[in-house]
């Protein structure tokens, strides 16, 4: 396919999405099953452009003046591609399956309008609802923490300590470009281009002998900030498909007790083979059973709670940019009462002098440092552990992270903008001895 057949299949795509309101994923799934003549590299090109359209789909109709499938894509080509409006005409040249010709209009705008004085939410690319919440956060850095996060993210992994070292793995793994992360110190990194592919980790011999995992920076620095150590009795009480069940093991070198669990069995099902494949010998999970407490046998007796909280993915934006469209107020008001109900739950788990680490991919402050302060206002035999105490895990990045996250008395926020990760909150609270 030329790439002016690859714009008219995405505009094509965006009308699909908008008007049988389906994710992005889905439409984008069936149309290439449709079109099987398109190689992996067409569908891949295809992809980034919808997914692009959806990252700036407010600011894209903003300076086109026009919401329509065709503008968002045209407007996105400007904004995120930093196409001219020559560049673009070149590819709408009315050619054989290519899009029909700029008109005087679209050329206009194209070349005269910006996002310099739109509103917060449009030059930002968010929900309008969104806007107050972000702004108790990041007043009015708001627009460029969003834009960050309309950003393509890179593809970030994490080595598996208990069977290498991430020296070696960059020697094996150099044919992908990988690099070591900024901050996490058992982290790799390949930076992604509009239009790649995403490389096949799964298929790699590192993967398949357990070297290495997916998984954000900013997933292993929270984790890592939990400080799980060798000998503990660890819980991982929301520990879904097991990311950081597997960062808590190798932090604790396969010595002490580490249980994995969460409310939802079927979230549990790929954490066995994962397990399994990354050498994790004691790690116990259990799988809810009806009504029954799996945890019935912990009588405040575990050194660390995690809790990798059910929220509301707003720090996770970059990666599915389909969501932030699809999400309504209801949506954060179901997160608030499941995060009450887990961390209460937590709190009777903990031994004295023991310790949870609360952690959400969320920058939304009703579910990180409002839900804190609720918290320690419940539980006053907790307290926060200050976050500068916290991030001495990081060693020589400590005081480099420190200045480049935002910390709050309730604990640390990482953002795209600030720390290059996916938006993640940390908050360590301990419990009076």
């Amino acid at each position: 396919m030329t790439p002016a057949a690859r714009l008219s299949a995405a505009i094509e795509l965006i009308g699909t999405i908008n008007a049988q309101r389906v994710p992005a994923a889905k439409a984008l799934k069936e149309w290439g099953t449709a079109h099987r003549y398109a190689g992996s590299g067409d569908r891949a090109a295809i992809s980034g452009l919808v997914w692009d359209v959806l990252r700036r789909r407010a600011s894209s109709a903003w300076i086109m003046d026009a919401d329509t499938p065709r503008a968002r894509v045209l407007g996105m080509l400007r904004l995120e591609r930093g196409m001219d409006a020559d560049a673009i005409a070149a590819l709408c040249d009315g050619g054989r399956f290519a899009p029909e010709p700029l008109t005087e209009g679209e050329r206009a705008a194209l070349t005269s309008r910006s996002t310099r004085d739109a509103p917060a939410h449009i030059a930002g690319d968010y929900p309008e609802w969104l806007d107050g919440h972000l702004a108790q956060v990041f007043g009015d850095d708001r627009v460029a923490e969003a834009t960050a996060m309309a950003s393509r993210a890179p593809l970030d992994l994490r080595v598996n300590t208990l069977k290498a070292k991430r020296e070696k793995l960059l020697s094996s793994l150099a044919h992908l470009g990988v690099q070591p992360t900024p901050w996490s110190p058992i982290g790799l990194r390949i930076e992604l281009s509009a239009d790649a592919r995403s490389p096949g980790i799964h298929a790699e011999e590192d993967f398949i002998k357990g070297a290495i995992e997916v998984q954000d920076e900013g997933s292993q620095l929270a984790a890592l900030l939990s400080a799980a150590k060798p000998g503990e009795q660890v819980i991982d009480l929301c520990a879904g498909a097991g990311g950081k069940t597997l960062a808590l093991a190798a932090m604790m070198a396969g010595k002490g007790r580490l249980i994995a669990t969460d409310h939802d069995k079927r979230q549990l099902a790929p954490i066995y083979e994962r397990l399994s494949r990354a050498g994790v010998h004691n790690c116990d999970v259990r799988t809810p059973k009806g009504s029954n407490d799996t945890l019935l046998d912990i009588h405040a007796s575990a050194d660390l709670v995690l809790i990798d909280a059910p929220c509301t993915g707003t720090g996770t934006w970059r990666r599915n940019p389909d969501a932030k469209w699809r999400m309504r107020p209801g949506a954060l008001e179901v997160r608030l009462k499941d995060q009450v109900a887990v961390l209460d739950r937590a709190a009777a788990l903990v031994k004295p002098g023991g310790r949870i680490a609360y952690i959400t991919c969320s920058v939304l402050p009703q579910e990180n440092n409002e839900q804190i302060k609720s918290f320690v206002a419940r539980h006053p035999e907790f307290a926060v552990v200050p976050p500068e105490q916290t991030v001495t895990v990081l060693w020589d990045k400590a005081e480099e992270f420190s200045k480049a996250a935002l910390q709050s008395p309730e604990g640390w926020l990482m953002t795209p903008r600030r720390t290059g990760t996916d938006g993640f909150f940390v908050s360590v609270l301990r419990k009076q001895a």
